[in-house]
C-alpha cells in the first residue's frame, strides 16, 4: 500500500510540474484575459499567415509562367480587403454573440439545425489543420536556416505540437502570458524589415533575393483560372480570423468590446504586413524555393550578411519559427471551445464538456493534438501538400456566420440595422464567392478530403445527437416505471472460489443483508480444493451450505446459468457478492483473477442483477475482525431512473444508514440536483459534497474515509451504472469504470454496481 501510495503522489507532482495547481471552478474568473493577452492567444494564426500567405499564392502563379509572379501584390490587395470585409463584419459578430460558439451559435439560432452542423465540421476540419500546417510551416523556417535538420522535420513538428498542448493544458491566461512576447517580438521586427525593405526599394537600391532550390518554373499562358488558384491559396491569410468569435467568454467584461477591439488591431497588423510582404516580393524577386522560406529569402536580402544588421536577419527566421509554431495556439482555444458548446448540444460526445483541473477544456485539447500530429505524421510535415487541404473549412464558417448575422439583424431591427445588414451582406456574398472558388480550384489537389470530411462528421453529430435523445427519453419514461414497480425484493448468491479472509468478509455482509436466507455456490474448476466445503462451514456458523454447480462449459456460464433459474426484473434484485483476495494493490493482479473478473463483466449484462464487489488484502486477513454496522451510500448524479431504481434497491439491504451522495463542481449543479431530488419524493435524504476541482477521486475517498475511520462501520457504496452496448460506450464517461478503480484496494469499502441498460 505505501509503495502504491508513493507512486501516486510521484505521479500527481509530476502532473503539477507540467500542468499546474488545480484551479476551482470559482477561481474562472482570473482565467479571463485582457485585450493584451488576448491578441496573442487569439490572433497568431492569422498574424503568422503573413510568413506564408503571399508564398502560398505564388507558389501557383510561378508554377504556370514565371512572368505571372508580379500578379501576386493586386491579388494580395484583394485578399486583403477580402480580410477587411471579414473583421468588420466579425466586429459585429463578436458584439452581438458574446458566447463561445461563433459561426455554430449564430448559424443555430439564426438559420437552422442543418447549417450550424455544416459551419461547425468545417471550423472543426479546419482546426485541425491549422495546428498541422501552423507547425509544419514554423518548422521549415527553422530548417531554412538549418538545414541539417531538414530529415528530423517531422519529429521536431510532433515535438512542437506536444510543447503547445502542455501550454495550453496549464490554463488559457498562462497560454497568453507564455505566448505574448514571440507574438509582439514577431510583429515589431516584421514591421522592420518592411519598412527597411520597402525604404530601399523606393530609394532606388533595391536589394535582389538570392532563391536557392527555386521550385519548377512552367512557360505557359496565364489565365483566369491561374489567377483564381492563386487566390484561393493566397487567401490562408483569412485563416484564423474566426477564432475571436468562438471565444468571446474567454475575455473580460465588457467581452464583446474587447473582442471586437482586439479584432481591430488583429486587422491592421495582418492587413499591413500581408501587402508589405507582397510587395518586397515582387520587387526583390523572391520566388518559392524546394529547401528556404519566402520571408527567409527576403529576410536575406533585406539584411544581408556583411552588414551591421545581419542579426536581424537571424532574428526574423527566430521569430517566424516562433510564431508559426504559436500560431496553432488558436485552434488550442477554438477547438475545445466550439466542441464543448457542441457536446452542451448532444451533438458531440458529453467527455468534451469537461473542465480539467486548469479550467480548459482537456479532452478537446488532447483529441485535437492528436489529430494534428496524424496529419503531420502521414504528409511527412509537408507544407504545400497541407496547404491544398486548408482554407475550404474557415471560408464554409465564415458565410454561414455572415448569412446568419444579416438575418439576425432583419429579425431585430435595431437602430441603424440596415448599415449592420449591408456590412454582413457583403461579407457573406464576399467569403460565399471565395469558397465555391476555393473548392473549384483545389479539389483535385486535395480539398476533396475536406469536402468529404464534413459531411462525414455531420453524420457523426446527428448519430450522437440521436444516441443521447435516446438516452434522455428512456432515463425519463424509465421515472414512471420504477416508480409504479411493486416493492423490490432481493435474493443475495455468493460465489465461493476460495476459503480465504475474502470469503470471510463476504460472509459477514451476506448476512448483514439477509440473514440465514442467502445462498453460496461454489464451481469446481480444474484445480478444485476437494477440502473446500468443510473450510467454508468453519468459517461461518449460519445455516448456509455450500452449493457445488457443475460446469458443463466455463465457470463463469455456469454462474449465469445459475442465475438464470433465480427471478428477476425491474424489481426483483439479485445480489451477487463477489469475494477477491489480492496479495498486493494491484490492478494487473485484478484483471489476472481471470474468473472473477470474466464474471463481473458478464453479470453487468444481466437484468436484475447487483454485482457486488468485496476486495481484500491478503495481509489484513489476521487484523480482520467482524464489523458491527454498515453504512450505506448511493453515488447519484441526478434524480432519473437509474438513481431512483438504486434507492429501491437499497431498501432490500435492511441496513438503517442510507443516504444519497451527489458530489458537486459548483453551487448551481447542486442547487438544481436538489430540486429534482425533492421533486421526485426520493424515499431517503440526500447529501451534497463539494467537489470544487471537478475531480471525485478525492472528495469521494475523503468522505468514505470519514465512514471508516469508524473501526466498527463498513462502506457500502451503491452505484447506479448505465450499461450500453457497443461503441455507444464511447459517448459516456467512465465514471464507474473509474470508480471501481479507486475503490478497489479501499480497506473496508464494499461496491456494488446497480446496472441500468439502455439498450
Amino acid at each position: 500500500m505505501a509503495i502504491a501510495t508513493e507512486r501516486a503522489e510521484r505521479f500527481d507532482a509530476m502532473k503539477r510540474v507540467l500542468v499546474g495547481r488545480p484551479r476551482a471552478t470559482g477561481e474562472m474568473d482570473e482565467t479571463l484575459l485582457s485585450k493584451k493577452l488576448a491578441l496573442p492567444v487569439f490572433a497568431s494564426d492569422p498574424l503568422s499567415s503573413v510568413a506564408y500567405a503571399t508564398e502560398s499564392g505564388l507558389v501557383v502563379l510561378v508554377a504556370a509562367s514565371v512572368a505571372a509572379a508580379h500578379f501576386i501584390l493586386p491579388i494580395s490587395i484583394a485578399i486583403g480587403v477580402l480580410l477587411a470585409i471579414v473583421v468588420l463584419s466579425y466586429r459585429q459578430t463578436v458584439q452581438a454573440y458574446q458566447t463561445s460558439g461563433g459561426a455554430y451559435v449564430v448559424a443555430k439560432e439564426n438559420l437552422g439545425t442543418l447549417p450550424s452542423l455544416v459551419g461547425a465540421a468545417a471550423l472543426l476540419v479546419d482546426y485541425i489543420l491549422t495546428v498541422a500546417v501552423s507547425v509544419a510551416a514554423g518548422v521549415l523556417a527553422l530548417t531554412s536556416v538549418v538545414p541539417s535538420l531538414a530529415p528530423h522535420k517531422v519529429s521536431l513538428s510532433l515535438a512542437a505540437v506536444v510543447l503547445l498542448t502542455l501550454v495550453n493544458l496549464r490554463g488559457v491566461r498562462e497560454s497568453g502570458i507564455a505566448f505574448a512576447l514571440p507574438t509582439y517580438s514577431f510583429v515589431a521586427v516584421m514591421y522592420v524589415m518592411v519598412a527597411v525593405g520597402i525604404g530601399k526599394c523606393v530609394a532606388g537600391s533595391c536589394p535582389q533575393a538570392s532563391v536557392p532550390h527555386p521550385i519548377a518554373a512552367g512557360a505557359g499562358a496565364v489565365g483566369v483560372f491561374v489567377l483564381v488558384r492563386a487566390f484561393a491559396s493566397g487567401a490562408v491569410a483569412l485563416t484564423g480570423v474566426e477564432a475571436i468569435s468562438n471565444g468571446v467568454s474567454a475575455f473580460r467584461p465588457p467581452k464583446g468590446r474587447n473582442a471586437a477591439g482586439t479584432l481591430g488591431a488583429l486587422g491592421v497588423i495582418a492587413i499591413s504586413l500581408f501587402l508589405g510582404v507582397s510587395y518586397l516580393a515582387v520587387h526583390m524577386h523572391a520566388r518559392p524555393s524546394q529547401t528556404v522560406s519566402l520571408v527567409s529569402e527576403i529576410a536575406r536580402a533585406t539584411f544581408p550578411a556583411s552588414s551591421p544588421t545581419s542579426f536581424l536577419y537571424y532574428t526574423v527566421q527566430a521569430l517566424t519559427f516562433a510564431i508559426l509554431v504559436l500560431a496553432a495556439n488558436t485552434s488550442y482555444q477554438g477547438f475545445p471551445r466550439l466542441a464543448a458548446v457542441l457536446a452542451q448540444d448532444r451533438f458531440f460526445p458529453r467527455q468534451f464538456v469537461n473542465l480539467g483541473d486548469r479550467l480548459v477544456y482537456s479532452n478537446g485539447i488532447v483529441v485535437l493534438a492528436g489529430l494534428a500530429s496524424l496529419l503531420i505524421w502521414v504528409f511527412h510535415a509537408n507544407v504545400i501538400s497541407l496547404i491544398h487541404l486548408y482554407v475550404v473549412g474557415v471560408f464554409t464558417a465564415f458565410t454561414l456566420s455572415q448569412a446568419g448575422m444579416v438575418r439576425y439583424w432583419r429579425r431585430r431591427k435595431e437602430p441603424g440595422w440596415q448599415r449592420r445588414v449591408a456590412v454582413n451582406g457583403v461579407g457573406a456574398v464576399t467569403t460565399g464567392l471565395v469558397t465555391l472558388l476555393v473548392i473549384q480550384a483545389k479539389f483535385l489537389a486535395g480539398a476533396w478530403m475536406v469536402t468529404v470530411a464534413v459531411p462525414a462528421l455531420i453524420g457523426l453529430f446527428f448519430l450522437v445527437n440521436r444516441h443521447y435523445g435516446k438516452v434522455g427519453r428512456r432515463l425519463r419514461a424509465g421515472v414512471a416505471a420504477v416508480a409504479a414497480a411493486p416493492p423490490a425484493t432481493n435474493q443475495v448468491v455468493l460465489y465461493v472460489e476460495a476459503a480465504d479472509a475474502a470469503l470471510r468478509e463476504a460472509l459477514w455482509y451476506a448476512h448483514e443483508i439477509a440473514g440465514d436466507g442467502f445462498r453460496a455456490i461454489h464451481v469446481p474448476g480444474r484445480h478444485t480444493d476437494l477440502g473446500i466445503r468443510p473450510r467454508f462451514r468453519e468459517l461461518t456458523d449460519l445455516r448456509c451450505d455450500l452449493e457445488v454447480v457443475e460446469a458443463e462449459g466455463s465457470r463463469v456460464d455456469a454462474v449465469i446459468d445459475y442465475l438464470w433459474a433465480l427471478p428477476r426484473g425491474e424489481s426483483t434484485f439479485v445480489t451477487m457478492i463477489v469475494p477477491e483476495q489480492f496479495k498486493r494493490r494491484s490492478l494487473a493482479a485484478a484483471v489476472a483473477r481471470r474468473t472473477e473478473f470474466a464474471l463481473r463483466l458478464r453479470l453487468l449484462t444481466e437484468p436484475g442483477v447487483v454485482v457486488t464487489d468485496v476486495p481484500v488484502l491478503a495481509r489484513r486477513m489476521k487484523e480482520w475482525r467482524a464489523p458491527k454496522r454498515a453504512v450505506c451510500r448511493i453515488l447519484v448524479s441526478g434524480a432519473h431512473a437509474a438513481s431512483m431504481r438504486t434507492v429501491n434497491y437499497a431498501n432490500t439491504l435492511g441496513l438503517e444508514d442510507r443516504r444519497a451522495v451527489f458530489f458537486a463542481f459548483d453551487a448551481d449543479e447542486a442547487g438544481s440536483v436538489e430540486r429534482e431530488w425533492s421533486e421526485r419524493r426520493m424515499q431517503i435524504p440526500l447529501e451534497i459534497e463539494e467537489a470544487p476541482f471537478r475531480d471525485l477521486g478525492d472528495p469521494l475517498l475523503r468522505y468514505l474515509r470519514g465512514v471508516t475511520a469508524d473501526p466498527d462501520a463498513v462502506a457500502v457504496v451503491l452505484m447506479p451504472e448505465l450499461v450500453f452496448g457497443g461503441t455507444a460506450r464511447l459517448l459516456h464517461n467512465q465514471r464507474a469504470l473509474y470508480i471501481k478503480r479507486l475503490l478497489l484496494f479501499e480497506p473496508r469499502v464494499i461496491l456494488a454496481s446497480v446496472p441500468y441498460r439502455l439498450d
